[in-house]
């Protein structure tokens, strides 16, 4: 029935908000404009979408959103890029190795975005 993740929804209170989060993904990070629509885009993540709009409901209980991880070949790039456009990376670039069976050896790092939503940057490591 299930043929895969098709798209991450984030809902932005204001167009500043929607501009900076579009700024983050697209400017910074590269992902590519899929399709754009009045107050709203779709990113291209390589293996689904980021929905990012404009909308009238932002309240802080609608989802549990834990946090957005994005696959990549270059965590520490994608770390230093963010830090330079001023967003705090709280989980610096680092080796760990997730005790499933069997295990998973990733280097990851994790940002704050400009909704406050937490970021990861994973690269397996196998």
């Amino acid at each position: 029935m299930i043929k895969g993740l098709h798209h991450v929804s984030m809902k932005c209170a204001t167009e500043e908000a929607l501009s900076q989060t579009l700024e983050f993904y697209r400017d910074i990070l590269g992902l590519q404009v899929y399709r754009r629509w009045p107050g709203g885009v779709l990113l291209d993540t390589g293996s689904g979408f980021l929905e990012i709009f404009l909308g009238q409901d932002v309240s802080a209980g609608k989802g549990s959103l834990r946090h957005l991880a994005l696959e990549t070949d270059d965590v520490d790039g994608c770390a230093r890029a963010v830090s330079e456009a001023g967003y705090p990376v709280f989980l610096p670039p680092q080796n760990k190795t997730f005790p499933s069976h069997p295990p998973i050896a990733m280097r990851i790092a994790f940002c704050k975005g400009p909704l406050g939503e937490e970021v990861e940057f994973f690269c397996p490591l196998e």
